[in-house]
């Protein structure tokens, strides 16, 4: 009932000046940098029968508080079979690709899952499913 009235009190030019602070508060406004999505992945596969990982992530870094930190490869179970840990932000360069090799797959498995995270959301951006060489 307050609300209906405070509302009906205000014009159309208040209510907007509200939201538009709303989103100017520092932690109130949209999120700038969403999560990391993985966008491609090479295999190679290394003579001593373990992998060699190329994946491209893509994530809007903002520096050091908001960046992609890491990306991971898992079996189909869910099993971790590899992280590659990212310890700085790319602000400059997007999307970027980065390496990881000696990765052990289980016999059987034929295919994993790529993921991206970042240091704010975790996982969560677009995975990238790929089959083994």
């Amino acid at each position: 009932m307050i609300a209906e009235f405070t509302l009906r009190r205000c014009g159309p030019f208040r209510i907007a000046a509200l939201v538009l602070l709303l989103f100017l508060l520092p932690g109130a406004g949209v999120v700038r940098a969403g999560e990391a999505d993985v966008e491609d992945v090479r295999v190679e596969r290394a003579s001593g029968g373990t992998y060699t990982f190329h994946v491209t992530v893509r994530h809007a870094d903002t520096g050091w508080d908001h960046y992609a930190n890491a990306w991971t490869v898992h079996a189909p179970d869910g099993t971790l079979l590899g992280e590659r840990v990212l310890y700085h932000p790319h602000v400059d360069e997007q999307p970027f690709t980065r390496s990881l090799s000696g990765v052990s797959i289980p016999s059987g498995v034929t295919r994993v899952l790529v993921k991206a995270r970042d240091s704010q959301h975790g996982e969560g951006g677009r995975d990238f499913e790929v089959d083994l060489p």
